[in-house]
Parts: C-alpha cells; structure tokens; sequence
C-alpha cells in the first residue's frame, strides 16, 4: 500500500491526490499555512490522513506561532473532527514534544485502521457483492485502509466476489482513487456512475454497503461524503446491511446528534465550471437508524 504522507528532515511530504491517478507528484510543505492549504484543497484527504498532515503541520509551527498555527490547521476543513482532535494532542504536547506526539498519533491510527479490517471482514458471508462510497483506502489514512480495508480483508478471507466503485461526485475519488488502489491490489471491480445504486440493489446486485465517517455523533449518527444518506436510504429500502467503518478518532462524544455536526460547503466551480450558479455540499448526515453496524478498532457495534 502506498502511504498519501511522511515526515522526513522537517518536511512534511504529502502525495498529491489531486493529481491521481494520471501524474504521482509529491509536495514538500515546511511551513503550517502549506500544510492547511494541501488539506483544504484536497491534496491529502480522509478523516485520518487530514488529522495526521495537520498533526505534522503543527510540528513545522515557530514556538511563538504555535498556537496560531493550530487554529489555522484546526480550521482547514470543518466537517472532519480527526481534524481538531489531532491537532489538540500535538497542542497539548506542547512545542518540545509536538513531533513526538505527530508520530504517536500516526503510529495510533495505523494500528486501528488495521484492527478495523479484522474485526469488518467478519461481518461478510461469501462471494459477496459490495458497492463502496468515497476513498478509504491507503490514500484517506495514515498509508493503511478503513472501510476499503475491510472489503480488501473479507476479499483475502474469499468474502468478497466483486466490488462496485461509485464515482463519488463531484471530484471522482472513487473512480481516480479507490479504482486505482483497487486495481493495485488486485480486487474486481467496476466503477458505475453514483445514480446505478439504485439499480444495482434493484436488480440483488449488492450484498452489502461499506463506507467510512468523517464524524460520528454519539448518538451513532454519521457524517460522510455527500451522498452517502441517499445509498443509506436506498440499502433500508432494499433490506442491505449498511456498514460504516471508522476509527474510534471519528467518533464525537461532545456532539450529541448529526444536526450538530457543521457541513462543509465548497467553491461551486468544483460542481459547475461553466459559472453557473451551484451549491456545493461536501457531506451529509446518515440516521443512525439506517446504520446496521459501526465498526472501530475496538470491535463491532450493532444498531
């Protein structure tokens, strides 16, 4: 698996996503404002990655800007509670243990993910048909796998026959990111354009729904990439086990439903170049209730 950043001699380098799958291009960020602008733009992605990048940022913060930094980095995108709470542990460190404590949090987060696709994959029965949603493979963690990777561990277990890959509008991660990595490691798939879902479970095509969060309230409600409520609904519907797979990181305790959770809204030229006039919501919320199991590094949780 390839990891989207690393630390090396005070750079925080970081994979490029936006430029996958055609062109494999590194940015060096030295400084906290490169790394804020890498994962407001989508340079590095998914709840864990943006938490480890922004945990980084804060170790190339000057002693007397570190607080400011941490704002700044805090504040990159809102939606994702990875995010501050990665932040507020290098913050809490302080400046003489800020890398120590970065490279504790990556270490952490690449253990869960991997204890997450242990305890996912046995949740599947055989030769099942999975549709996907979004990227949670390597590219959106620390260079390990959330709800990608418990399909790639029921896949290794001979649970997995077949994985659909919607695009994931409007910037396409799951047909430039997820297939790439999917083909990588060798797993079938197809990509279909996100409005199939429905006819897919339709006509029995998908045994099962696996996404990931970028917040989970405490009541169990799931923030995730937009569209993500609408395959919930749909997998209700058609009696298909809907599965999310997050680290305990994701979870908010401190909010205790999804209407709490902010919703990020992006340039509207992400959605119509042409100018005309758009809305752009990057995430939405998924009812507890249409959430068959919870999966964290800490076991599985059902609805």
């Amino acid at each position: 698996m390839i990891s989207p950043l690393r630390f090396e001699d005070g750079t925080l380098l970081v994979l490029d996503q936006t430029r996958l799958p055609g062109e494999e291009v590194w940015l060096g960020c030295t400084t906290p404002g490169e790394v804020a602008d890498a994962i407001g733009r989508l340079a590095v992605r998914g709840a864990p990655a943006i938490g480890v990048a922004a945990a980084y940022g804060l170790v190339l913060a000057d002693r007397d800007d570190f607080e400011a930094a941490a704002e700044l980095l805090a504040a990159a995108r809102p939606t994702a509670v990875n995010l501050r709470w990665a932040v507020d542990q290098v913050r809490a460190a302080g400046p003489d243990r800020a890398l120590e404590a970065a490279r504790e949090i990556e270490e952490r987060e690449r253990d869960a993910t991997r204890r997450i696709a242990e305890h996912g994959a046995t949740l599947f029965g055989p030769d099942e048909q999975v549709l996907t949603h979004c990227n949670t493979g390597a590219l959106a963690t620390a260079g390990s796998v959330t709800a990608l990777g418990v399909i790639e561990a029921a896949w290794r277990n001979g649970a997995v026959a077949h994985v659909w890959v919607d695009e994931t509008r409007p910037l396409k991660q799951r047909s430039r990111l997820t297939a790439w990595e999917l083909e990588r490691a060798g797993i079938p798939f197809k990509v279909v354009t996100d409005s199939s879902a429905g006819l897919l479970m339709s006509r029995g095509l998908v045994d099962r729904v696996v996404v990931g969060a970028d917040r989970i309230a405490a009541n169990g409600d799931v923030a995730n990439k937009i569209g993500t409520y609408a395959l919930a609904v749909l997998a209700h519907h058609h009696d298909v086990p809907f599965i999310v797979a997050a680290p305990t990181s994701t979870i908010d305790a401190d909010t205790p439903t999804g209407a709490g959770i902010p919703i990020e809204e992006r340039d509207p030229g992400e959605v119509t170049p042409h100018g005309h006039p758009a809305a752009n919501y990057a995430f939405d919320i998924t009812p507890a209730e249409l959430v068959t199991a919870i999966v964290t590094e800490e076991g599985v949780r059902h609805a």
